[in-house]
């Protein structure tokens, strides 16, 4: 049963509403002004508010802004005998769902609030699906290396510091890349991922910039680029290394002057991006050879992560491998499986230069191919 707060300091009002509201089955609970309804606030969890605005000891609009700043989650449906558009707007600015004016038509304050209480289950139902996204792409293992990095992705993943993460395939660098995201306030916003070296050469400046119709041969309309996609979030270029010169002089303009013009096009476009690239290369090499800009290089690197090879961490493996069961057995609907300690033992024997795909790769086989608990002589056999 959704619970709802009316605060308004006329008691006919409140009781008017808490009829009908009740009437329709939900849970009401009444607050007489602004700073009672505060403290109701901060202290019960409400799925609903319908506030007045003109109010003794704090109006509706100052109790709005007080519940927002407060990450209070419950909408809020204005009510106000004085309605004008002026207040309508700048209630609905500081954050109120909607507008209803006094005395409320009856069918519109119901719509009203079925409205936002199911735009409040949409909110929760896409934290829950977020924090189960989280939990799919989490970073497993409690070597130092790994929390080494975790904590540094704590630390920079608030700001919007450029992060440069480095490491050999299969290693997890789109993973660091996604936890800076999700940890960042550009959470809400879009993680747009650009693999530069599966992009042709003559055609990155087009995926990242866009192109105008025309600009080329086969430009038959309008295309937006990656830069814009991402606006107001977070541009992932993994395996920058591979990419051309001439782009490179492209993102490092774009990162110098947060300005972008599409490709065959004059106009400028703003862009409020983080980038955070990724690489298997040695970009320092590449800039001794010619191949990379070391402008370009010391703009991406605000912040470096090195994430390390697994042989290099093998104390995380018994921690990989389990989850790997867990998620396998998710994916196939099937109960996961045990692998005994001389198994996990087995694995942390192997060199694995395929990393942490490589790992995933072999649990999926040892699943598939083995009878029951998952032996040492599985893992010889099938790994």
């Amino acid at each position: 049963m959704a619970k709802i707060l009316i605060v308004d300091d006329e008691k006919s009002i409140r009781e008017t509403l808490r009829e009908i509201l009740e009437y329709e089955k939900y849970e009401v609970e009444e607050a007489a002004d602004g700073q009672e309804g505060i403290d109701k606030l901060a202290n019960v969890e409400f799925d609903a508010v319908l506030c007045d605005i003109k109010m003794p000891k704090k109006d509706g609009i100052e109790l709005l802004s007080e519940a927002v700043s407060k990450g209070i989650a419950a909408p809020f449906i204005m009510i106000s005998a004085h309605g004008t558009i002026e207040t309508a707007v700048e209630a609905t600015k500081k954050g109120a769902f909607d507008f209803i004016q006094k005395p409320p038509d009856l069918n519109r304050l119901l719509l009203t609030v079925r409205n936002a209480l199911d735009k409040a289950n949409l909110v929760q139902e896409t934290k829950t699906l977020k924090r189960k996204i989280s939990k799919a792409f989490d970073i497993i293992g409690e070597s130092n290396a790994i929390n080494e990095i975790k904590s540094t992705i704590e630390k920079v993943a608030p700001t919007d510091a450029r992060v440069l993460v480095t490491g050999e395939n299969g290693t997890g660098k789109e993973l660091v890349a996604k936890w800076v995201h999700e940890k960042s306030a550009r959470a809400s916003g879009s993680l747009v991922e650009v693999n530069c070296a599966a992009i042709p050469s003559e055609l990155i400046e087009s995926e990242l910039f866009g192109h105008e119709k025309g600009s080329f041969t086969s430009a038959h309309k309008q295309r937006i680029g990656k830069f814009e996609q991402a606006n107001g979030g977070t541009l992932f270029l993994d395996e920058i290394g591979d990419m051309s010169l001439s782009a490179q002089a492209k993102v490092l303009r774009a990162l110098q002057e947060s300005l972008i013009s599409r490709v065959g096009g004059d106009k400028q476009i703003k862009v409020d991006v983080r980038v955070v690239a990724a690489t298997n290369k040695d970009l320092k090499k590449e800039i001794a050879d010619g191949k990379f800009r070391e402008d370009l290089y010391h703009r991406l690197s605000v912040i470096l992560i090195k994430v390390p090879p697994l042989r290099e961490r093998k104390e995380d493996i018994p921690a990989l491998a389990n989850h790997f069961l867990q998620q396998i057995a998710k994916e196939y609907g099937t109960t996961p499986k045990e692998i005994d300690n001389k198994a996990l033992g087995e694995l942390a024997n192997h060199e694995w230069t395929g990393n942490i795909r490589e790992l995933r790769n072999v649990i999926e086989r040892l699943v598939i191919m083995s009878d029951g608990v998952i032996t040492q002589e599985d893992v010889k056999k099938f790994g």
